[in-house]
């Protein structure tokens, strides 16, 4: 069974086809049988995409609960079944292999940020938080929710660039834009208190 070199006379593509029509209305026992006649392929359409310390399991699980969620929607006239499945195997591991790569950058970028406990400067920081406070409610809420997912919710770049729509390189600009703002309008309103040193 190889991507894309079935039939559509083929007696194992009407059976897969049969088995996702009946995932698409829920049929937990065809999802069984799906996952059992198919998990070998997926498995090695996965292994060379994958990061190298990748749970391979892990990643039949997410690609599997896409094929749950969207068989529905698989439409037999404009590919095989097993050509669907491994595009969605192939994406989910691609999607691996950039969540991988761009949490290693934010990490070098967060470690460079230094710990205020160390930094012995005077900034009072209890008066400081209110004041920021009310300058990031002030920003426009998308520039605020920007704020919020990348550093409370932890969204990564790519993350933030996909949701968005723009490229990693708009979300970063927007990002240090909207922090110099910030940092601006706070200093404004303490001339008397001193930025902490970077």
């Amino acid at each position: 069974m190889s991507c894309g070199r079935l039939t559509a006379r083929d007696p194992m593509i009407e059976r897969l086809s049969d088995l996702l029509a009946r995932v698409g209305r829920g049929d937990q026992r065809a999802f069984a049988e799906l996952f059992a006649a198919t998990r070998n392929k997926l498995r090695k359409t996965a292994r060379p995409i994958a990061p190298v310390n990748a749970d391979l399991d892990d990643l039949l699980q997410d690609a599997y609960l896409k094929i749950w969620k969207h068989a529905a929607h698989f439409d037999p006239s404009r590919s095989s079944p097993i050509t669907w499945m491994c595009a969605i195997m192939r994406n989910t591991a691609i999607d691996a292999v950039r969540l991988k790569q761009v949490p290693t950058a934010d990490l070098d970028e967060a470690l460079a940020v230094p710990d205020a406990a160390d930094s012995g400067d005077e900034f009072d920081y209890d008066l400081a938080q209110p004041i920021a406070a009310r300058a990031i409610e002030r920003l426009p809420d998308e520039r605020r929710q920007l704020l919020s997912r990348a550093y409370l919710e932890g969204e990564s770049r790519l993350m933030l660039a996909q949701r968005y729509g723009v490229p990693v390189g708009t979300i970063k600009t927007w990002l240090r834009r909207t922090v110099v703002s910030l940092r601006e309008e706070c200093l404004s309103c303490t001339p008397n208190v001193m930025a902490p040193h970077p």
